[in-house]
This record gives structure tokens, sequence and C-alpha cells, in this order.
């Protein structure tokens, strides 16, 4: 039943000191998403964080004490476990409520509207009984700028709340400065029903909607953080429509600050499926981080300007180890807040898969007590870490945070490149022809392998398009209009590269070190300052073996030879042929509104290899391609 007077509610509900700090905002919308998410939910409790220390730190105390995260060895660092099936973001019960007469593309997981909050709101009925709700007010993009989308997020669970701490800027003063203007984005998360270890068990009933009429998410019977962090890929699904009504574009990207001649930073953003290389490519050794994840895009006096919508890390810790990831190693590992999920803790420290240590046989993880050889209901064994196990961490406590994280103008952009898994096609770096050849033949066909960041099974080929198609509250068709449009409106629009990591040759070996993508994107800093020649392949710009020889040795040290050179970019036209069929056929099949330009330019490729096999054969060596 809706409440009349949200305010008079609030007062009555609130005790004085929570009530001014809410009463301060002057926000009738706001009230009522609150008054509706307490008379919903009924916590015994209500506190209102603003941007105090005081509020900030309540929220990481309350994580301890309610025992949701516990303390480990080293200062500031806390580790909580989520439920042994609740380990990624679950397409399954992660839906769009889509009013009757609306429609979206047949890709995107939805329910009718009135059916779904009927559902996920009766799962929230009475579900913070007894507990604390926690009102944590944040801000996408910068404060004060452009891009910036304040947020609200109603929940119950003090780890959630904490997490928010490190992974967006705080907002409270922000929604003071808008008031009654404030346009924002609101989540009701409640954790539902727990066990003796704080860990969400109703996890049949997890649910994950999202209401794009009102621009509200709900989250329910889970803690993971992608499915309860509203701020993180939930709200990207709303930023989206948002940027399609304003004409920007709000992209699953990273954005890095690359070092080149005479000490220039060049500005590239990277979109990459989870477990592709896109942290990695984040975090190379000696260049800048200015985010991990999401990004925004505007077209201001022709040039492109982006920020990054986050303010820290919520990463994933396989494999992160002190020789390859010396810039994460070095947070993980020393003193400062820091948040670990789902690894072995043992005597008060953590072990991950792939860390370059020995792992304990025993100790505590997400399974509860674990030994080594331990077994799951369905009998498989229980790693001592899951693969999916993350760390949160501020972005300033990175020796390589970018010092423009929080330019309210954000930053120049100069190059795009989008990856996946493509173990057969596509050679590990090539430069588009032009903006709408980038936008189509590498990001709308991006193609990668289901991994375990996703709920279901792994190593399954699919397209990803641009990496964002699990979050477009769009059609897809407009989405990729919106990214060719976009390039219009720039006066210098940043080149377009793809990228792939996961090639492998004829007896399945990768034909990339992990550290040759250093090499890549040192090759695209170039490229955009016009000081690296290229070789014109039929699916792109290929690098010429002499930058790529210097390159390699200046980086790495490493002696790079013209047969390694041959086996990373022999162009195998059969495989690249057969590529564009499986993306004409997801494009013709999942995406509605298409544009026509998608075709014309996959068919393009298709004769250019046409062309180049009569000329070359089925596999085409670099050295035989064009110098330009």
């Amino acid at each position: 039943m809706a409440i009349k007077n949200a305010k008079q509610y609030l007062q009555e509900k609130l005790d004085k000191e929570n009530f001014l700090k809410l009463s301060a905002i002057g926000n009738d919308k706001l009230y009522k998403f609150i008054a509706d998410a307490i008379d919903l939910t009924k916590p015994a409790k209500v506190f209102i964080s603003t941007d105090s220390p005081e509020d900030v730190e309540y929220t990481r105390t309350q994580a301890i004490e309610t025992k949701e995260e516990k303390a480990l060895n080293i200062n500031g660092h806390t580790i909580h476990f989520d439920g042994i099936t609740d380990q990624g973001r679950d397409r399954e019960v992660t839906k769009y409520l889509v009013p009757k007469g609306d429609t979206l593309s047949k890709a995107l997981n939805q329910i009718e509207r009135e059916e779904g909050l009927a559902e996920i709101r009766g799962y929230l009925d009475g579900s913070m009984q007894d507990r604390t709700m926690i009102v944590r007010f944040m801000t996408l993009g910068p404060n004060n700028s452009e891009f910036s989308i304040p947020c609200v997020e109603c929940t119950d669970s003090f780890y959630v709340s904490h997490s928010m701490n490190l992974l967006y800027r705080l907002g409270y003063e922000e929604f003071k400065r808008l008031g009654s203007k404030a346009e924002f984005f609101a989540t009701l998360h409640s954790c539902g029903k727990m066990d003796d270890r704080m860990i969400s068990c109703d996890i049949e009933k997890k649910r994950t909607y999202m209401d794009y009429t009102t621009d509200v998410v709900y989250s329910v019977n889970s803690q993971y953080g992608g499915n309860t962090i509203g701020l993180k890929k939930l709200a990207l699904r709303l930023t989206i429509r948002k940027a399609d009504r304003e004409g920007w574009l709000a992209e699953h990207m990273f954005l890095s600050g690359v070092f080149g001649k005479g000490g220039r930073k060049t500005y590239l953003a990277g979109a990459f499926p989870s477990a592709c290389g896109k942290t990695s490519t984040a975090m190379l050794p000696g260049e800048t981080i200015l985010g991990d994840d999401i990004a925004y895009f505007r077209a201001i006096d022709g040039k492109c300007m982006a920020v990054n919508a986050e303010f820290g890390i919520f990463g994933i810790i396989q494999n992160v180890n002190a020789k390859d990831d010396p810039a994460i190693w070095d947070i993980l590992t020393k003193p400062g807040e820091v948040i670990f999920s789902n690894v072995l803790v043992k005597d008060g420290k953590p072990y991950w898969l792939g860390m370059g240590e020995d792992i304990p046989k025993e100790g505590e993880n997400y399974s509860g007590h674990w030994m080594q050889g331990k077994k799951d209901a369905k009998g498989n064994e229980i790693p001592c870490a899951h693969k999916n196990a993350r760390y949160a961490v501020v972005l300033p406590a990175l020796k390589n945070c970018d010092p423009e994280l929080d330019n309210p103008k954000g930053v120049e952009l100069s190059g795009i490149m989008y990856g996946g898994r493509d173990a057969k096609s596509y050679v590990p770096c090539q430069q588009s022809f032009d903006w709408d050849h980038g936008i189509i033949a590498y990001g709308a066909s991006l193609e990668t392998e289901t991994t375990f960041a996703t709920v279901g099974k792994e190593g399954v080929p699919e397209i990803n398009l641009m990496s964002i198609q699990d979050f477009v509250a769009i059609s897809l068709g407009k989405y990729v209009k919106n990214n060719l449009d976009f390039g219009k409106k720039l006066k210098k629009q940043p080149l377009v590269f793809g990228v792939n990591y996961f090639l492998r040759d004829k007896d399945g070996k990768f034909v990339n070190g992990v550290r040759d993508k250093h090499v890549w994107v040192k090759w695209m800093e170039r490229r955009v300052h016009g000081e690296a020649a290229c070789r014109v392949g039929p699916t792109g710009l290929i690098p010429c073996y002499e930058d790529l020889k210097e390159l390699f040795k200046e980086l790495l040290n490493k002696d790079y030879s013209e047969q390694d050179y041959i086996n990373q970019f022999t162009i195998r036209v059969k495989e690249n042929l057969a590529k564009i069929e499986r993306i004409e056929k997801f494009h013709k099949e999942h995406v509605a509104q298409a544009p026509s330009q998608v075709f014309k330019v996959l068919d393009a490729q298709r004769k250019r290899l046409q062309e180049a096999q009569k000329k070359y054969g089925d596999y085409i060596s670099p050295l035989d391609l064009e110098k330009k």
C-alpha cells in the first residue's frame, strides 16, 4: 500500500539523529523510496550514513561485529564468505521487469513487471526483521560533474555497505547539493534468511530484478557482490538506458594511462568479458590505472572524454601473484583496507588459486571447514578457494593510480580495445580500418567462452557483444547503433583495436605469453601518435615485426624472433570466414534492430578474406602482407 506522507512516516520510524540526516537532503522521491523500503522489509533499526568518517567507519566495524566479515592478520584486511552456490552473477535469476506492451531483446532475461514485482517484493516482505537497514548514498562518476549519477542503496548487509565504501565515491553531500533535483538510481537489497556463518541460505529464492521504468534494482537472498552491490553491473543496466536517452555511452571497460616518448600519457579503454585479461591489462606495470570495469564516454567539444564510474576494484584474485601482478600483490600483502572474499583462510592468512605459494591442506573457505579432497553434494572436489574469489580495494591504494581519477571533466580517450577468448581465428593484436569497422568487427563481434564469473557451464563459446551483452537494457541493435553514431559526434575518433590473448596453435598451446599484452598496448600507443608502421591484413592493420622486436626487447628484455611473429600473426582464413558466419547468424537471430551497417562491414571483411585466400591460400604469413 502506498504511503501517503513519506516524510512524516520516516519521522515516525527513524530516531531523531537519523531523521535529521535524511531530511537535510530535501527530496520527496527519495523519501518515498526509503519509506517504501522500510515498510516492506520491516527493519528493527535504520542507519542513515553520511560521508562523515565516523559513519563510514561504523559500517566497517559493524561488518566485523555482525560476523559478515572476519579480521585477518594484516591490519585492515578482512575476509567475507558467500555460500557454496552463490559465487557469481546468476543469469537465470537476474531479470528485467518489463511492462506489458514493452519489448526487450530476446537475448535478455526478463519477466512481466507486475508478476516480477509481486514475486521479489514477496521475498523482501519482512526480510529485515531484527536487523539494521543501512541507507547509503554514493555516486557513479566523479562528484559535481557532467558525468555524475547519484545513487542510494538500502541494504541489511554491512558487508555490502562496507564494499561500497571501497568501490564508489561517497555521495551524501552530492544528494544534499542537488536536493529535489537529484535524479537517482535506487537499490533495495536484503540477504534474506542467514545461517550461523552469516551466509544467505535461501538460495533457491535468490532474485535480482531491475525495474527500468523507475530506475530501481531489487535483490534478495544473496550476498555475492555482483548480485547485491547495486552500483555495479545492476546500475550499469540502468545507466545504459540513461545514456541512450541522453546521447552518451556507458561501457564495460577499463581506463588506463599508457606512457610514450618524452613521458607523454595516452588514455586507452578496453572491453573484455570476465577472466579474459581485463584487469591485468588495466594493471600493466609502469602505466597508470584510471578504472578497471565501467567507463562513461561523452562527446565534449568534439573530443571523446571518459571517466571511471567507480572508485575501487572488485577484482578476480585467481592467478594474482608477485611476478605477474606486482601492483595488486603489493596492496594484498601490506596493511590497508582490503576485503577478500571466498579465498582460503588459515591462521589469519588468505590463500588463493595461482598465488604462487604453497597452499595449506586445510582451513576455512566458502564451504566451511575445508580440507584437501573435500567434495560437494554432487561429488565434485571443492578447491581451496573459488575461481571467482575476489578482492575489494580503493584505486588510490595502488601506487599507479592515475591522478585524474576524480577529474570532473574526465580525460581524453585516444584508443579503445576489444578482447575475448578466441582460440582459433583473430590475431593477438590488430587495428581497425576505421571507427565503424572497429565497433562492428571487434566490438559487436566479440567472441569468448563462458567463465567462472558467471554461474553455469564453463568453456562454452558465445558471442558477448562488446562485453556488455548481459547488461544492455535496450535493444542490442540500438546499442550498436548508438556506438556507431557516437563516433560521428567526434572530431577526433579514438582508434579501435582488437586483441586476443587466447589464440592457440595446432597443438593447443597459447601463442601469447602472459606478459606479451604489454607489447600490444605499447604498439597501440605508438599507433595513436603515428609512430609505428603496420601491415594491411584482411581483418585489420597488424604490427610490423621490426616494431614488435624493439618493444619486446625494451619492455620484457625478450628476443622476439621472426618465427614468433609468424606464429602469432599468420592470418587463418578459413577460421576467420567461419567466425563471420557465426557473427552474422548471431546478429540475425538475437540482435533486434541490427543496423544494416553491421552486415555491410562483415560482408566486406568476408570479401577481403576470400580475395586474400585466392592469392595466398588458407594461411597467410604476415610477411606477405603489404606494409603501410
